[in-house]
């Protein structure tokens, strides 16, 4: 009888060890948890709008669409009551044109601080880039128009 006992065929069962999976996971976890808060998301802080306390009397506006030349102009409150006037309006076909306009609108009238007026259709990418072209022609004072 112990023959028989010692001859009996053992059958073998296939297994998976998850032990050592779920402890890497847990490494895994553990690792992300402490380096999660570390990233910082690049936050960005635009300035809001707010109301000048007096609106400039005299300024250049610079006028950008994507679909239309640009145009620039001198605008002047002075006289008719108040109103706005133009007292000359220019086109641009391309930023070069448009900046060198800038720079001849400048010097006739070095004074007057720049605002600029984008179509809702326009790249920030440019508007900024008009923006910086007119602070490297020494102009200090630029502002964006806002609804």
């Amino acid at each position: 009888m112990s023959t028989l006992r010692g001859e009996r065929k053992r059958k073998f069962k296939a297994e998976i060890n998850v032990v050592p999976y779920i402890d890497v996971m847990l490494v895994l976890l553990v690792i992300f948890m402490v380096c999660a808060p570390m990233t910082n998301p690049s936050v960005i802080n635009l300035p809001t709008a707010g109301q000048s306390t007096q609106p400039p009397s005299d300024y250049i506006e610079i006028t950008l669409r994507p679909d239309a030349p640009s145009t620039i102009s001198i605008n002047s409150k002075a006289g008719n009551n108040g109103n706005n006037r133009q007292d000359s309006k220019e086109e641009a076909k391309d930023r070069k044109q448009l900046m060198q306009k800038l720079r001849e609108f400048h010097d006739a009238k070095p004074e007057l601080s720049v605002l600029v007026s984008a179509d809702k259709g326009m790249l920030y990418d440019e508007v900024i880039q008009v923006i910086s072209e007119a602070k490297k022609l020494g102009i200090n004072r630029v502002g964006l128009a806002t609804k």
